[in-house]
């Protein structure tokens, strides 16, 4: 075997243990799904992340406040701000929250003593989580609860409240929406799910009247808010390849809605733009994902298979500049804050770049668990600053 020959051996089998760390197996019948490899669990095998180089930075990112709440377990658990507080879940049933300002612990409570496998959703006086036996707990901005409903699979995304209705993904391709007041289920949307689907935190935008969801085999739906019904469907990706293994190609992390355009990537597949009102293409671009995207008024950024951040113009997708030197270091979806695009990784590091070159300006450590959730953005007694969640548990709030 030559040496080119060995090397491409040596890539497949690393991507191959890549892939078995996100698969999840899809039974024929129902949908049901059968003992998942649970990607969230710990950092993925095959190659090995890069060592992180000396910077010079240019940004300094100082840590505001920090706290806890329980570890992600084998599940995403993301923050949500609303109303001047923070609200965090973890695997162990807690559900707490904080000031935003300061970070001082405004209540915490058990939400389920069987634990949750998702969260957090929250606005209009409503914070959500949800469980995997597909039960979704509501409570008010105080931490009583004010609802309980039952969806028809896990719950593994954070639900998403918006106009007075909670909207819920459920891991069997379906969308729930219940009225934020008491819970009553408004409507449901279903789709078919293919042999085998990753076991995915995809989660929804909503906007316009509309919810944006994306599902398995590379679709992004425009579902009517009012009553579920399809506007339009968009192709994201198309599965490509001889096995179901290389034609898994599902919409990943949450649909990005700015002005009249929303966006979407897919793993093995591609990125893309949609108008909103129709759902024509705007623009396709050879940029995959397993953890999501950001959009700005100038520029998208997706966090590759790879871990690299690419840089690309939100108006045509034309590439604008591509950083490498994170591979393999599992970062999260990114965030455009300023004059940065800031990602977290694997090893509980923050890295902030430059949106217009994608060089580094600024690193902040945390506790070194896994940032997996895409860092917030939050409104601090200086400015504007960002809030990340690692999968040990701890809330860190910087100052930018």
């Amino acid at each position: 075997m030559s040496a080119r020959a060995a090397g491409r051996g040596r890539h497949a089998a690393s991507r191959a243990a890549w892939f078995a760390a996100l698969v999840l197996v899809a039974g024929c019948s129902g949908g049901s799904r059968l003992n998942p490899l649970n990607w969230w669990g710990g950092a993925p095998t095959g190659p090995q992340p890069t060592p992180l180089q000396e910077i010079k930075a240019t940004l300094a990112i100082g840590t505001a406040w920090r706290a806890a709440v329980g570890s992600a377990g084998n599940y995403y658990f993301a923050p949500a701000v609303a109303d001047g507080l923070v609200f965090a879940a973890g695997a162990d049933g807690t559900l707490a929250a904080f000031s935003v300002s300061d970070g001082a612990q405004r209540w915490r409570i058990s939400a389920n003593r069987l634990g949750l496998s998702a969260g957090v959703g929250a606005g209009e006086n409503t914070v959500v989580v949800g469980t995997i036996k597909g039960e979704v707990l509501a409570f008010d901005a105080t931490g009583r609860e004010k609802w309980k409903a039952q969806v028809s699979s896990e719950v593994l995304a954070p639900p998403l409240v918006s106009d007075g209705m909670v909207l819920v993904r459920s891991n069997d391709n379906r969308v729930h929406a219940f009225a934020a007041a008491d819970g009553r289920r408004r409507w449901t949307y279903q789709r078919t799910a293919p042999a085998l689907v990753l076991r995915n935190f995809s989660g929804l935008t909503a906007g316009g009247g509309a919810v944006f969801a994306g599902f398995a085999g590379g679709r992004l739906v425009a579902l009517n808010a009012s009553n579920g019904s399809l506007r339009w469907e968009g192709t994201v990706a198309l599965p490509r390849g001889a096995t179901e293994l290389e034609r898994i190609a599902d919409v990943t992390g949450v649909p990005v809605l700015v002005d009249r355009t929303v966006c979407a990537t897919a793993y093995q597949g591609r990125t893309a733009c949609f108008d909103v009102a129709n759902g024509q293409p705007l623009w396709t671009r050879d940029v995959a994902s397993q953890a999501g995207l950001s959009v700005d008024a100038r520029y998208a950024f997706v966090s590759d298979e790879r871990s690299a951040l690419v840089g690309l113009s939100a108006a045509t997708g034309s590439s604008l500049w591509r950083q490498e030197r994170l591979q393999w270091r599992g970062i999260s979806a990114p965030l455009s804050i300023g004059r940065a695009v800031v990602v977290g990784d694997s090893q509980g590091v923050v890295h902030a770049m430059a949106r217009e070159d994608g060089s580094f300006i600024g690193r902040a450590a945390t506790d070194g668990g896994w940032i997996a959730a895409t860092p917030a953005l939050i409104r601090l007694p200086g400015g504007e600053g960002l809030l990340v969640q690692t999968r040990t548990g701890g809330l860190f709030a910087f100052n930018l």
